[in-house]
């Protein structure tokens, strides 16, 4: 009698996750008369991916097929920072950028420059810069050459990234070391110059969070007061899939677009896995080991997690329908799970779901869950 009780609760459990999963087979590749997400979202906001370099250069069939059918927004994942774009003083390479800015342009995509100032993956040359007047030459120069060679193309720029400390203070960067804390609105004014007709952002992780929020809107109202072009805020969206922050999310939608900026979440991903010392942020310079409980899902996630990943999208995804009308962009920080830099960060050689399409690029249900909200509006 037991074995027979044992196989009906099976059955039981089956039948639940089957009809969570509402038909998702997660197996089936999209068919081309199947609603995207672009087109499920092209009157709320746009809806954008990271590319990398094998990726814009179209070398993985599978992506080539899958990013313009359901994204209309890109972003280069690495290959406009610093150290790849402009490697040494006097030499820039150009190479994959002007593939990455043709590819959007074939695609008819909105192109997002990624990113202009930021402390981490700089060329090893900018270490080595000892005087305030060489390291603002190197802003300029850079700002000018790089936005300049793109005015007119890219649609959108990371201005300055990741300039904040969690507390809301200025991070204690190069730049803020050699420039103070001018730095920030020289390189807008930079930008806005070389590239007029390009909105200008500032991009940060954890801007969500009160107090990193405060410091943000602060740092905001100072541009704006001294007169200075900043024309949106990118909100990174680099989340746990436990405690999701979801009245701090709402929140800085509102605050941030009181100051009659446009908000954008510019690198979303949700991680399933613990991190070390209850880890938060992305600061990409944290490393730490790995072990078989910091790894728990290597062959695969479980249906539980599945479905658990795909409730913090579908609740993610109602406050960004909600408050459409203050949101311009969404773009998940890869094309797939076997892309995710979270595979290698915070520990390295870890295997992670963080976002809507697999590692064969097919369908999780927490696409099928965030489609389904396009039936509901």
């Amino acid at each position: 009698m037991k074995k027979i009780l044992l196989s009906i609760s099976s059955a039981v459990v089956i039948l639940i996750i089957q009809t969570l999963y509402s038909g998702c087979n997660p197996s089936k590749n999209i068919s081309s008369n199947s609603t995207s997400l672009k087109e499920g979202f092209k009157n709320e906001f746009l809806i954008g991916t990271a590319l990398n370099a094998t990726q814009i250069e179209e070398k993985e069939p599978n992506a080539a097929a899958l990013v313009p059918q359901q994204f209309n927004a890109i972003t280069p994942e690495n290959i406009m920072k610093c150290e790849i774009i402009h490697p040494d003083w006097d030499r820039y390479d150009f190479d994959l950028s002007d593939k990455y800015v043709e590819y959007g342009k074939k695609h008819k995509m909105f192109i997002v420059g990624h990113t202009l100032i930021w402390h981490s993956q700089l060329a090893p040359f900018v270490s080595k810069i000892k005087s305030s007047d060489s390291l603002l030459m190197f802003m300029t120069n850079h700002i000018n050459t790089v936005a300049g060679r793109y005015a007119g193309k890219v649609d959108s720029w990371d201005v300055v990234n990741e300039a904040l400390n969690e507390d809301g203070t200025l991070r204690n960067s190069v730049f803020l070391q050699k420039l103070g804390d001018d730095y920030i609105r020289k390189a807008f004014e930079l930008a806005a110059k070389a590239a007029p007709n390009t909105e200008l952002y500032y991009n940060d992780y954890n801007i969500e969070q009160p107090k990193k929020r405060a410091g943000a809107i602060a740092m905001i109202k100072k541009l704006q007061t001294s007169g200075t072009r900043i024309d949106g805020v990118g909100i990174q969206g680099h989340w746990r899939i436990n405690g999701l922050p979801l009245e701090d999310i709402e929140n800085s939608i509102i605050e941030f677009s009181a100051l009659g900026l446009k908000v954008s979440f510019t690198e979303l991903d949700i991680t399933v896995l613990p991190n070390p010392w209850d880890l938060k942020g992305a600061d990409v310079n944290q490393n730490f080991e790995g072990s078989p409980y910091m790894n728990p899902y290597p062959q695969g996630l479980p249906d539980s997690m599945q479905i658990k990943l795909a409730k913090c999208y579908e609740d993610l995804f109602k406050i960004f329908i909600k408050h459409q009308d203050k949101i311009e962009r969404i773009t998940f920080w890869g094309v797939n799970d076997g892309q995710s830099w979270l595979n290698g960060w915070p520990i390295k050689n870890r295997t992670n779901y963080p976002l809507l399409f697999d590692r064969n690029f097919k369908p999780k249900l927490a696409f099928e869950k965030v489609m389904a909200l396009t039936q509901k509006k």
